[in-house]
């Protein structure tokens, strides 16, 4: 649908993968300035050692071959 919107979309590709966590509704506030300071946040800390780290806090089983394209 998106690339139909525009040939600036002609390139747009979803990527390979995904991840997805679920959080309380307590957590909303702390999750809506996640959101909000993501770049600045990930000046930092890179995308992969937080997808890792939130892998390993919550138990979740992966395999390093299979995560990243």
């Amino acid at each position: 649908m998106i690339k139909s919107q525009s040939n600036i979309y002609s390139n747009f590709h979803w990527a390979d993968g995904y991840g997805a966590f679920s959080v309380g509704y307590t957590q909303l506030p702390a999750v809506k300035r996640y959101i909000a300071r993501q770049k600045e946040h990930h000046a930092r800390v890179s995308f992969k050692d937080e997808f890792r780290y939130f892998l390993n806090k919550y138990g979740g089983e992966y395999d390093e071959r299979f995560v990243w394209n």
